[in-house]
């Protein structure tokens, strides 16, 4: 049987319908189940074509990975993530220090694990599967918002429940159809990335050259492997996606200053366009927003499937504390929490990725002597250093599923 043959006598009982099963959709339906709630999802599986990029998946997201039962299917397939370095290439007069962030200052073995994405969908699939989570794997062709939730596939059949939590991208249909507006903006930037082998070991450090055109970083994976995020102009992705791999190896071993050696491209180079989107709200009455549907931000800082996962893991915390006060799912009151819950974490981490960003393509020397002056106040103040990258891993207020001070209570 196909998942939209498997489940049909458990889809009318769903409490939440979650659009989307990608990493966001699939990690909320499992947070969501884990508060014993009824999840339905409703979209295309996963066919396993290789998505060629990877995700650094921080402290606090493994921590729920493994409360959920997802991680057993992804310790072999991730690599630790001890040391962040951050290197200004700029070529500014006035060059910030090389700042080294350790993880074992904050007492943690690693800040998190980089792991392909591909591999964090399969896991997340294999799991909500296990837990006999229903999945409708068809398109979803129309949504409605009015008092309840009602979706409609592409063949025409209709599946309705309290809330619909829209985990369908950043054209998200659950967001046009509960009639949430954006704010938008696009850089002037594209991401080039890439996996490749090197002659010499990473030692499980992450390092981000900070370069004129935007972040230049490689990221551990298991073995003598990395993934490259690579930010520059359009014009420049043009120019680097038409090379050959032997002459793009040559591109990664000059611009990283040949840290990790002689350079062996994998197949597989993607090409993004960046930009950032924030909706005016991230709930409303019987609609929820999670994923790319609810932020997109540059890539950069590893913020981006971390704030996807919070979403689920906050949408699961705040409907069961509704619940506790005698509340109806999707009710206005829990939207609103979990608008509030999500609402400083999204917004902060947009803006100081966005300053950030467009600090590296300002030519101000005042913005390069003030981005300067911040990393070497990370570098030479410890309390400094350790708050900001105890706060980057696990932001005040982060959900109960993802607080590293509940290990021992979950």
């Amino acid at each position: 049987m196909t998942e939209t043959e498997s489940h049909d006598a458990d889809t009318t009982r769903a409490d939440v319908i979650v659009v989307g099963a990608g990493p966001a959709g699939l990690f909320a339906a499992l947070a969501l189940h884990h508060e014993g709630f009824r999840p339905l999802v409703v979209g295309p599986v996963p066919d396993g074509r290789r998505d060629h990029r990877t995700s650094a998946l921080l402290d606090g997201s493994v921590l729920a990975l493994k409360r959920l039962g997802v991680w057993p299917n992804l310790a072999d397939k991730a690599a630790p993530l001890r040391v962040m370095r951050l290197v200004d290439a700029t070529g500014s007069l006035l060059r910030a220090p090389i700042f080294e962030g350790r993880a074992g200052e904050i007492g943690l073995e690693a800040f998190g694990f980089n792991i392909a994405n591909d591999d964090i969908t399969a896991a997340l699939l294999a799991v909500v599967r296990e837990r006999g989570i229903p999945i409708i794997a068809e398109p979803v062709t129309a949504v409605t918002v009015d008092g309840s939730a009602t979706v409609t596939t592409a063949s025409g059949r209709i599946f309705s429940a309290p809330l619909v939590a829209g985990a369908d991208g950043r054209q998200s249909l659950v967001r046009q159809s509960a009639g949430i507006e954006v704010v938008a903006a696009r850089y002037p930037q594209t991401a080039v990335t890439a996996t490749f082998r090197h002659s010499r070991p990473h030692d499980d450090v992450s390092t981000e050259f900070h370069t004129p055109t935007g972040p230049f970083t490689l990221v551990p994976l298991p073995g003598d492997r990395s993934s490259l995020v690579c930010v520059v102009t359009p014009r420049e992705a043009d120019h680097l996606l038409a090379l050959d791999d032997a002459a793009f190896a040559r591109e990664i071993e000059r611009r990283s200053q040949a840290i990790l050696g002689k350079v062996t491209l994998e197949p597989g180079r993607g090409r993004y366009d960046l930009s950032s989107m924030t909706p005016k709200s991230f709930g409303v009455p019987h609609a929820a927003l999670i994923g790319e549907a609810a932020h997109v931000v540059p890539p950069i800082g590893a913020q981006g499937l971390n704030l996807g996962l919070r979403d689920g893991a906050a949408l699961a915390e705040c409907l069961a504390a509704a619940r506790l006060r005698g509340e109806p799912m999707g009710s206005a009151s829990a939207m609103a929490d979990y608008d509030r819950a999500r609402r400083a974490d999204i917004v902060v981490r947009t803006l100081a990725i966005d300053v950030l960003n467009r600090s590296l393509l300002s030519s101000l020397m005042p913005v390069h002597v003030a981005r300067g002056a911040g990393l070497w106040a990370l570098d030479r103040i410890g309390p400094l250093r350790r708050a900001f990258m105890r706060e980057g891993l696990q932001p005040q207020g982060s959900p109960r599923l993802m607080r590293a001070d509940d290990r021992d209570a979950a």
